[in-house]
């Protein structure tokens, strides 16, 4: 009997699971269309985007270049903060949304909703950034403007989830890398999730796993990697919605790049 009741709940869960995740990926879906329909706010978006992967390479060029954590700055800027089109993943994800029961353990199922969650909410806030990227004074550079976007955006509340979900994801990554025979079971799944077109969603998970399985022998751990994210984008959020902060100060204090940082043939200019 409770057995039948576990089997049940957890039949639930992913049931609940399933249907969350095929409705993130839509919204995802419908907020890219929506922004593709209109060049300039497709501009803008991308601009945002590009931006903000640039920032984030900026803030941890230190853990990028050497060190215990490099291996997670990385993924987190791969993964999470990079300029890489994520569309095949996100149908991959939804293809597999009704049978996330049969292909997951319960606490991976966790971790799919938590990456669905973040993923909805941070490509509406780079959508409303674009809109209001848009707007910014003629003359003004991209940083500037993406100053002026995140405050006009303001959803501070929105921004401070994001980062827990960033965390939350990272701590969750790491309770899976001490489930015992996960790492085969993924292993196992390589060559049947190719043959179902889904590697790109196969090669997130064995890339997020041994990152963090790594990471966890690493002095300071887990932990340590996520509380220094937690610090700087706390630090980098508080200054950005600080109005005695302008973007000449920001730069200046280097919390933002300068534009001279952005890969070359991208566009760091504002939109016309």
């Amino acid at each position: 009997m409770k057995a039948s009741r576990c089997r049940t709940a957890r039949l639930s869960l992913a049931m609940d699971a399933a249907k969350f995740i095929r409705d993130s990926v839509s919204e995802v879906d419908r907020l890219r269309r929506t922004t593709a329909a209109d060049p300039r706010l497709a501009a803008a978006v991308d601009a945002v985007k590009e931006y903000q992967s640039v920032r984030f390479r900026h803030s941890y060029q230190d853990l990028i270049d050497s060190g215990p954590y490099r291996a997670a700055a990385k993924f987190f800027l791969d993964e999470l903060y990079g300029l890489v089109d994520y569309s095949r993943r996100d149908a991959q994800f939804a293809r597999i949304a009704g049978a996330i029961e049969r292909l997951l353990p319960q606490q991976a199922i966790a971790t799919a909703v938590a990456l669905a969650r973040l993923h909805v909410l941070t490509e509406q806030l780079d959508q409303s950034m674009g809109r209001v990227w848009m707007a910014a004074p003629e003359h003004a550079s991209a940083v500037e403007t993406y100053v002026f976007a995140w405050r006009a955006v303001g959803r501070r509340q929105d921004r401070e989830a994001q980062l827990e979900m960033v965390l939350a994801l990272g701590r969750d990554l790491d309770r899976l890398t001490r489930t015992a025979g996960l790492r085969l079971l993924l292993k196992m799944m390589r060559r049947p999730a190719h043959a179902a077109g889904l590697h790109e969603l196969q090669k997130f998970l064995e890339t997020g796993f041994d990152t963090f399985a790594r990471l966890a022998k690493q002095d300071g751990g887990t932990d340590g990697f996520l509380r220094l994210i937690e610090t700087r984008e706390a630090g980098l959020m508080d200054a950005l919605f600080n109005q005695d902060l302008n973007a000449q100060q920001l730069l200046r204090d280097a919390v933002l790049p300068r534009l001279s940082q952005f890969p070359s043939g991208v566009n760091a200019d504002r939109p016309r």
